[in-house]
């Protein structure tokens, strides 16, 4: 990937340490790379585990991604720790502090599918989502606010970032991921709720709802995801490597002042998402029957636009 600059000759992340939670493959992989690539030291952390989450965990995946920074000339250090744990979460901070003396970005990202139509969808299978990106994503952030707000009280100027990883599915649902959807969901309630708090320690918190051909969604959504042909000069529109540009201004100092936001970017296209807003609205200033408030409801619906579509409805 070709860096760019700040107009200055200077890389757009360079001296910044930026940390990537399942970065071994996929997104991840590519928001590492493009971090490096624009001169950040990156802390690349993945737990090695298959798609669902089963199975031993691996150092292999995070190594390999720090052997590829390593090779290019850049900075790199791997985690390979269990980010939906205490332990794991303060210790991939600290392992950023000790490797490289400080922490200015942080990019969740690790999740895992176990997808079930919801009369079949199992406990463990809810939890262990929920676990993987809600908590994740949780437990990362709490860690990395500790350790802002204690640089911001000892007199240390902060320019922090977090870009947390929602989707589509947790904006509008999709069929047959319901603990994906809520999780997704749920991130994007803890990013607006991070941006709110954290700012007084210089901290910006944005989401990101991406698009992009990785093991979660190569098979579920083949012909969608599949890269063009080879020898066909046609861009490849679900790269992951579409998604890291925005992802890395997000992780710069250079977006700032754009905080509690969620964009939704796939291929060639940035959209900034706008969500839940008053729509139609009535005031009787008494309260309602039953009755009278269903007519004053179905009322106001016709009034509404359209809801969008939940993802595989039909």
């Amino acid at each position: 990937m070709t860096a760019s600059s700040d107009g200055h000759g200077t890389r757009l992340c360079a001296g910044r340490v930026v940390i990537v939670t399942g970065a071994g493959r996929g997104l991840g992989r590519a928001h590492a790379l493009a971090f490096a690539a624009e001169g950040a030291k990156v802390v690349v952390n993945d737990l090695g585990v298959g798609l669902d989450g089963a199975g031993g965990s691996s150092p292999g995946p995070a190594r390999q991604v720090v052997d590829e920074i390593e090779a290019a000339g850049g900075e790199a250090v791997a985690h390979d720790g269990d980010i939906a744990t205490g332990a794991g979460a303060a210790s991939l901070i600290g392992v950023a502090l000790d490797t490289f003396g400080r922490l200015d970005t942080l990019v969740n990202n690790a999740g895992f599918l176990r997808d079930r139509m919801l009369v079949n969808l199992d406990e463990d299978d809810w939890d262990a989502v929920l676990r993987v990106h809600l908590k994740g994503h949780f437990l990362t952030l709490k860690h990395a606010a500790t350790h802002w707000r204690a640089e911001t009280k000892a007199g240390r100027t902060t320019v922090a970032r977090v870009i947390n990883t929602s989707s589509g599915a947790g904006l509008l649902g999709s069929v047959g991921q319901g603990n994906y959807s809520a999780a997704k969901a749920g991130i994007v309630g803890l990013t607006l709720v991070a941006a709110a708090e954290l700012g007084r320690y210089g901290v910006q918190a944005n989401a990101i709802a991406p698009a992009a051909r990785t093991r979660m969604t190569e098979q579920t959504f083949a012909e969608t995801m599949a890269a063009p042909g080879e020898g066909t000069g046609a861009f490849d529109a679900m790269a992951p490597e579409n998604v890291s540009p925005l992802v890395v201004w997000l992780g710069s100092a250079a977006s700032d002042g754009v905080t509690g936001r969620v964009f939704e970017a796939e291929a060639g296209r940035i959209t900034v998402m706008e969500g839940w807003h008053p729509g139609p609205s009535v005031d009787r200033g008494a309260r309602w029957t039953p009755a009278e408030a269903g007519e004053a409801a179905r009322q106001l619906l016709a009034e509404a636009g359209p809801g969008r579509p939940v993802y595989g409805a039909r």
